[in-house]
């Protein structure tokens, strides 16, 4: 099991590119559809709170999966998988690079590469409002933090602070309310 673990996270580490959230499809598609041992709910959940966390997205999910299914060592295993592909590429390039930085057909690739990277981060998104199935408040609060990210550069710290603030208050409220 710790075999394919590690196997599974190396070869998602090794075939994304563009970060975290672009291997995001290819997590779920090997942990949820291919080896089952999330479903898409706690998946979800992880995927949740991973993003929470500090640290890089991928590394965080590698490490919750793993310790569900195998504890520590599980979330060590993981986390290797996860991280030495990307490790060993970025080595590899920054040793080769130097050489070709300033070649245009390099440059063209990145390039042509960038458009691909966006579709990879916006598949996965839509996806997650699918599977979250959000109602008008939800909605109301993500188009808010987009607006207050993307438009008025709020950092994404304070709008975390704030919401979890909000809906923690909003449950006290709502649970005394319903134990009246």
């Amino acid at each position: 099991m710790y075999w394919k673990l590690f196997i599974t996270f190396a070869k998602i580490g090794a075939f994304t590119i563009g970060g975290g959230y672009a291997m995001i499809p290819l997590i779920q598609e090997e942990v949820v559809k291919k080896n089952g041992w999330m479903n898409n709910d706690e998946f979800l959940e992880a995927l949740t709170i991973s993003q929470t966390a500090p640290g890089l997205l991928a590394v965080n999910i590698s490490i919750f999966i793993g310790y569900k299914l195998k504890g520590n060592l599980g979330s060590i295993v993981a986390t290797l998988g996860s991280a030495l592909p990307s490790f060993l590429m970025i080595l590899l390039i920054a040793m080769l690079f130097s050489n070709y930085q300033d070649n245009p057909t390099i440059n063209a690739i990145f390039k042509g590469i960038r458009p691909a990277v966006v579709a990879l981060i916006l598949v996965p998104m839509v996806n997650l409002i699918k599977q979250a199935k959000p109602n008008a408040v939800g909605i109301g609060i993500a188009v808010l933090s987009l607006v207050a990210i993307a438009f008025l550069n709020i950092s994404p710290i304070y709008i975390i602070l704030c919401v979890a603030i909000g809906a923690t208050i909003y449950s006290l409220v709502f649970n005394k309310r319903r134990v009246k």
